[in-house]
């Protein structure tokens, strides 16, 4: 019985494997609706169809691909549960129901190692206008990983202060002409001297957003550092020993918030609305134009935020961004009976009309058409966002009013002065027999940089995180890193 029960249960297996092993040559059924349309199938995360905004959005996307390009289609929203996105997801393609379109937020390589999604190349350099939005992060993780599209700014996250604490500073120009790590440190000094704020500056619960503003000072401009003994992970090198030493130094002055460790993304923003902290850092257009509407509630129209400079040192910039490929967005599937429509869909959305409709939001709702101009209403500051693209530079058929700018000029700022810094990186994907070592060396990082940071280990204690990260995996993946980096 028991033998019985063991070969029912190897049938079962290998019967889901089987179902989930398609590959580009099992295309789906097309489906269709009783008046001729086609299906398309999106898989996006919180637009499921129990979600009025998103019904509507793609009620009014099919209208406009029907008027504008003759498209004949009906979006069904596949509901994905809730949860960790990525992981049901997954769940979800691996049941063998794999929609037309797909959002991914993590999860894309096991389901693209398996032939199921589509190499974009082709589309894009057919495509009329997806080709010329592309920024130069965008092209170069596409030649990288060519199944994954997410046309945004960069997503580097930049130092903000209100305007109200910069007055009466004196290091405030020093800092703006020369941003050394030294003059940095100059202006948290007195920035908390003169009662203004408690602290200097906070992060959410490591140093991450810290590295933007400093990494790039101290030397660190790759994930692997050139050397005489060839490429060095960063966190073990020379230069990362010697930024947490400043950044032990800040923390021990008072200037970095004692209680960083345990700030959460929510009690990190109070902080800096309230007064306590004066520099915080976020990602570069959108969420530093929250910042900037926020700021200037809680505190009145002085309290507009100044874009602060990644710090000079060795180089310059907010790091190095990963090209290996997109860390999310959009990809088709290999099975779709739908690949051409899906993908002219998503250059429609690239078009000046596509745009408009996607980052605008729905006539008499997010805006209204005034003297040829869209003026934005308070619902579309309040609740829109693109689902799309966004390029730095694009084009509606009807322009914005200025008197209702998309975005505040701080925010606008932050993305050009983002733009201007754009550097890439020569990190590699991690195999997956690397997988596990590679997060027990990360937390080993993480438990002794904050150790040191805080001052509960020496600073000479670096020395022995570096052996321990040799010994849990990291001599192999340096030995692959220098056979790997060309």
């Amino acid at each position: 019985m028991k033998k019985f029960g063991l070969w029912f249960m190897v049938l079962l297996i290998i019967g889901f494997l089987a179902a989930c092993s398609g590959g580009k040559d099992d295309v789906a059924e097309k489906e269709t609706t009783k008046d001729g349309k086609t299906v398309i199938k999106v898989a996006y995360k919180d637009e499921g169809p129990s979600n009025p905004v998103a019904v509507q959005y793609y009620e009014k996307l099919a209208e406009k691909l029907k008027e504008e390009k003759d498209l004949d289609v009906e979006f069904e929203l596949v509901e994905v549960a809730q949860g960790d996105y990525a992981e049901k997801l997954s769940l979800l393609l691996n049941s063998g129901e794999i929609p037309d379109l797909i959002y991914f937020q993590g999860g894309d390589q096991q389901i693209a190692n398996q032939d199921l999604l589509e190499d974009l190349t082709p589309y894009i350099e057919k495509s009329e206008y997806l080709k010329d939005i592309l920024q130069p992060h965008n092209a170069s993780r596409l030649e990288n990983y060519p199944y994954l599209l997410w046309v945004k700014s960069i997503d580097y996250k930049v130092p903000v202060v209100r305007k109200d604490l910069l007055e009466g500073l004196s290091t405030a120009d020093a800092l703006l002409a020369d941003p050394t790590p030294e003059n940095y440190k100059a202006f948290f000094k007195e920035l908390v001297e003169s009662g203004k704020v408690d602290y200097a500056t906070t992060v959410a619960g490591d140093i991450s957003e810290l590295n933007y503003i400093f990494d790039m000072a101290f030397g660190i401009n790759k994930t692997w550092l050139e050397s005489d003994n060839g490429y060095v992970f960063k966190k073990i090198s020379e230069q990362e020993k010697a930024k947490l030493a400043f950044y032990h130094e800040l923390y021990e002055e008072g200037l970095l918030d004692s209680q960083y460790l345990t700030k959460q993304w929510d009690t990190k923003e109070d902080a800096f609305y309230n007064g306590q902290a004066g520099v915080i850092v976020g990602t570069n257009g959108k969420v530093v134009d929250f910042y900037n509407s926020r700021a200037k509630e809680v505190n009145g129209d002085q309290a507009e935020l100044a874009i602060l400079p990644p710090a000079k040192g060795e180089y310059q910039g907010f790091g190095a961004s990963d090209i290996t490929k997109e860390s999310r967005g959009l990809a088709i599937s290999a099975v779709s009976p739908n690949k051409e429509l899906v993908f002219e869909i998503l250059d429609y959305l690239a078009s000046p009309a596509g745009q408009q409709f996607d980052r605008l939001g729905f006539e008499g709702e997010h805006y209204n058409v005034v003297d040829g101009k869209a003026e934005l209403t308070d619902k579309y500051y309040a609740e829109w966002y693109a689902r799309y693209w966004e390029p730095v530079e694009t084009s509606f058929d009807t322009p914005v009013s200025e008197k209702t700018p998309m975005l505040s000029a701080p925010a606008i700022e932050s993305q050009e002065l983002a733009s201007s810094f754009f550097a890439e990186d020569n990190a590699f994907i991690i195999p997956e027999e690397y997988v596990a070592q590679w997060d027990a060396m990360e937390n080993l990082y993480k438990e002794y940089s904050a150790d040191i940071i805080t001052g509960k280990l020496p600073l000479d204690a670096f020395d022995e995180f570096v052996q321990k990260w040799n010994e849990a995996g990291g001599e192999d993946l340096t030995k692959l890193a220098n056979e790997t980096i060309k």
